[in-house]
């Protein structure tokens, strides 16, 4: 038997080695990742292969898939419990990210019926590369140029994979839509600064524009003549699908009957205090509806609608949605400055209009930088109202994003929101853990945000904020009932749209476009549910076992500085529980 001091000596150079074994692992995974997908490779920010486009073929995808078995199997071959608290971590996230990966190409086959992930490529081949200055604007434009010379062949090899039949009819109508928008991004962001370049370079520039834009007509006439008409396959995933995506999406114990039942019981409570608001502000008003104490659910469903209603009619002019969202902003980052409760970035978040090629699923998002660009700055990104919307549609919606609407957008998608809590993460050192970053830590964080920041006192003489606050809140635990609801019970668009503009209190066009987001993605719309109840969770767990030496700085602080990693994990490690 060994020495104690020697036993430890061996463990700690057993642990070594397992590190050193696991990091040049993860290394040579990033490495060869990004050769097989030099567009995400820009995106994270490794730019070594600008001027390249994934190879989307059934080789490009057989060969990717081979690199991904492979490397699952030398993970296999480390000790997970002889590694570091951090790497055992990683480890877990990329088992998870790999055999998501190899579900998805052998089982799912999403190739074959999603267009939506062509789209991606093919707009993010040229928007990431002129989003950010992280070069020299000639040199981005050149591999712009370049890019654009291989989109032709990119949509051309989109065409061969994909299998009409078997896409579903929303997946078409979205491509359909968004397949135009290519054009615009090279319209908008490459053309203007063709002076940039050499004479031989603009020279070379019109060439690509051009061909570029014939495929993209030939694209669009493939989809609207062949895609469109062929795309009748059900959308619904079913039970099992959707439980093994839930899984590689959460990495939580939560099964989908749990997450219902949780879920039912929230919308339930959130009503209530809905109830609560509203009777706070409509108090002293002649024309307010009955707010008994005990009221019936008719009583309940007034109250509050009228109480909504009074936020509704605070709204923006159509165009005013940025300048709007940008104010929001400032007021929520002027409320965190003057208080000691998350350390804050030194510059504000930039709001811009979403591209036009991304609308059509989400109305907000945070575009953050890459992994290996962490100084570069982020983009909050506003959706437009079409301008083919008519007034009534446009009041539907601006109902829906008033003013105090969109101030809670902006806590949620800035401070301290998705800005805040990325640019925490972002010091955490590890590039595989931002790479494979968990959508439910970090939209439970922006969820959580949302609530602290009432807790805190943010317009705390705003009952009407509180309510629109309450009713964001509202959407997110729907959005869990209806993602399963939807591809599993068989919830039909009817059931949906009552369940959102009765119980939820949405309007039309809000519910109208959640039911298109449903139909196009599954378990995301779980994520902001799941991860606010485990930040609430761990929160409350570090209450409990700080007592007196408890505060929310060194909370906040604290769980952020683990970069994204799912709940349980940035839990085990906050407290010092054991790696599960």
């Amino acid at each position: 038997m060994l020495a104690p001091l020697a036993a430890a000596d061996a463990l700690a150079q057993t642990s070594s080695r397992a590190d050193r074994a696991f990091e040049a692992l993860g290394r040579r995974w990033l490495d060869r990742s990004m050769r097989f997908s030099p567009v995400s490779a820009t995106q994270i920010g490794d730019h070594r292969y600008d001027n390249r486009i994934d190879d989307v073929s059934a080789a490009g995808r057989a060969a990717a898939l081979r690199f991904t078995h492979d490397t699952l199997r030398q993970l296999e071959r480390i000790d997970r419990g002889a590694l570091s608290r951090a790497n055992q971590v990683d480890y877990a996230l990329l088992e998870n990210a790999l055999r998501a990966e190899i579900w998805r190409t052998e089982t799912l086959q999403s190739w074959a019926w999603n267009p939506l992930g062509y789209q991606g490529v093919a707009g993010g081949a040229l928007y990431g590369l002129m989003a950010r200055e992280f070069a020299p604007l000639p040199q981005r434009l050149r591999a712009a140029i370049a890019r654009m010379e291989l989109i032709p062949e990119l949509l051309r090899k989109t065409r061969r994979e994909l299998q009409p039949a078997r896409v579903p009819a929303p997946h078409a109508e979205t491509y359909a839509a968004q397949n135009r928008g290519l054009k615009s991004i090279v319209t908008d962001m490459i053309e203007p600064h063709k002076g940039e370049l050499s004479a031989a370079d603009q020279r070379r520039m019109e060439r690509a524009i051009a061909a570029f834009n014939a495929a993209v007509d030939e694209h669009q006439a493939w989809i609207e003549g062949v895609l469109v008409p062929a795309a009748q396959a059900d959308f619904r995933v079913g039970a099992e699908v959707f439980d093994t995506q839930l899984r590689f999406t959460l990495q939580s114990d939560l099964s989908r009957a749990e997450i219902r039942r949780r879920a039912d019981a929230a919308v339930i409570g959130v009503r209530e205090e809905m109830y609560r608001v509203a009777r706070q502000a409509l108090a002293g008003r002649t024309d307010a509806p009955p707010t008994p104490d005990n009221p019936s659910p008719e009583q309940q469903q007034a109250a509050i609608r009228a109480a909504l209603d009074l936020a509704a009619a605070d709204r923006p002019a159509r165009d005013r949605l940025v300048e709007v969202a940008t104010a929001g902003v400032a007021e929520a980052d002027a409320f965190l400055n003057a208080r000691d409760i998350i350390a804050m970035p030194p510059q504000p978040v930039r709001v811009i209009l979403m591209p036009e090629f991304q609308r059509g699923f989400a109305v907000a998002y945070l575009d953050a930088p890459g992994p290996l660009e962490r100084d570069l700055g982020s983009f909050y990104a506003v959706s437009p109202i079409p301008d083919d919307w008519s007034d009534e549609q446009a009041v539907s919606f601006l109902r829906e994003y008033n003013n105090r609407g969109i101030l809670d957008i902006a806590v949620h998608e800035s401070s301290p929101g998705h800005y805040v809590q990325l640019w925490h993460a972002n010091a955490y050192p590890s590039v595989l853990r931002a790479v494979l970053s968990s959508g439910s830590f970090v939209e439970g964080w922006a969820v959580y945000a949302e609530e602290m920041m009432i807790e805190q006192g943010f317009r705390a003489d705003d009952p009407l904020y509180r309510l629109s606050q309450l009713k964001v809140q509202l959407r997110t635990i729907t959005n869990a009932i209806i993602d399963q609801a939807i591809h599993v019970d068989g919830m039909s668009r009817d059931e949906m749209m009552h369940l959102l503009t009765h119980t939820a209190f949405q309007e039309e066009r809000e519910a109208a476009g959640k039911w298109r987001r449903a139909q196009l993605s599954f378990t995301q719309l779980s994520t902001y549910f799941v991860g606010f109840q485990e930040h609430l969770e761990t929160r409350a767990e570090a209450e409990r076992r700080w007592g007196g030496d408890f505060n929310l700085k060194r909370y906040h602080d604290g769980v952020l500085s683990f970069g994204s990693p799912p709940g349980r994990f940035a839990r085990q490690l906050l407290l010092e529980e054991p790696i599960q």
